[in-house]
C-alpha cells in the first residue's frame, strides 16, 4: 500500500510539475490561441508520459486553459469578450488588495521596479512580445507583495488567460506601450506609500486596458 501511495504522489507530482511548466510557457505566449496540441510532441517536450500528459491536459482544461474538442483534439483556449471583462474584474480585486499589502522595501516591489524599468527600455526594439512578456512579470510581483501562495498561484492562471487573449491580436504595441510609462508611475506611488493614489491610478490602469483589449478584439471578430 506504502509503495502504491508512492507511484500516485509521484505521479500527481508530475502532473502538477508539468502544469506549471506549460502554464509558464502560456504566460510567455509560447503558445498560440486555438491551436491545436499533439499528444506526441508535447509529451515528448516535457519528457513525460502520453498518460500523464492527459491528464495535465484535464487540468489545464479545467482551469479554462485548453479546449478539449470531442473527435477533434485537445486545443489552447481563445477567450472571448465575456472572458477578458471577467478577468479585468479579478485582476482589480487582486492587484488592488496587492497594493493595499505593499511594504516599504519589499522584495517584490524592487523587482516591480527593475521590471518596469526593462519594459521601457524594451519599448525601443519593438520588440512586443517581450514586451508584453515583462508587462505580464510586472504584475506578477506586484501580487507576491501579498505574500500569499494561493492568490499568487490563482493569478497565474489569470495571466495564462490574458497572454491567450493578447495572442489572438495581431499587432499588440498599442496595448503594451502606453502602459511602461504607467508601470513607472504606479510603481513609483507604491513606493511612496501612496495607497490612494496607487489604486487610483491602478483603477484607471485597468479600465484604459481592459477598454483597448476589448476594442481590438472586438475589431478583430467583427
Amino acid at each position: 500500500m506504502t509503495n502504491e501511495n508512492n507511484v500516485e504522489n509521484d505521479d500527481r507530482s508530475l502532473t502538477e510539475s508539468a502544469s506549471t511548466r506549460m502554464r509558464e510557457l502560456l504566460i510567455a505566449g509560447e503558445f498560440a490561441p486555438g491551436q491545436k496540441l499533439s499528444e506526441h510532441q508535447v509529451a515528448a517536450q516535457f519528457g513525460i508520459s502520453r498518460n500523464t500528459l492527459r491528464e495535465v491536459f484535464r487540468l489545464l482544461t479545467s482551469q479554462r486553459l485548453l479546449t478539449y474538442i470531442p473527435n477533434r483534439g485537445v486545443f489552447v483556449a481563445a477567450p472571448d469578450e465575456a472572458a477578458v471583462i471577467d478577468i479585468y474584474r479579478v485582476r482589480f480585486v487582486i492587484q488592488k488588495g496587492s497594493i493595499e499589502a505593499a511594504t516599504k522595501g519589499h522584495p517584490a516591489l524592487v523587482r516591480m521596479r527593475l521590471l518596469a524599468e526593462q519594459g521601457r527600455e524594451l519599448t525601443r526594439s519593438g520588440d512586443w512580445r517581450m514586451v508584453g512578456t515583462i508587462n505580464m512579470e510586472f504584475h506578477r510581483a506586484m501580487v507576491e507583495l501579498c505574500d500569499s501562495l494561493r492568490l499568487s498561484a490563482c493569478f497565474d492562471l489569470i495571466l495564462a488567460e490574458l497572454r491567450l487573449v493578447f495572442g489572438q491580436l495581431e499587432n499588440s504595441a498599442h496595448l503594451h506601450e502606453p502602459y511602461t510609462a504607467l508601470n513607472l508611475s504606479l510603481v513609483e506611488a507604491i513606493e511612496n506609500g501612496n495607497v490612494p493614489v496607487a489604486c487610483s491610478k491602478l483603477e484607471g490602469y485597468l479600465l484604459k486596458s481592459e477598454r483597448a483589449v476589448l476594442a481590438a478584439l472586438h475589431r478583430k471578430n467583427g
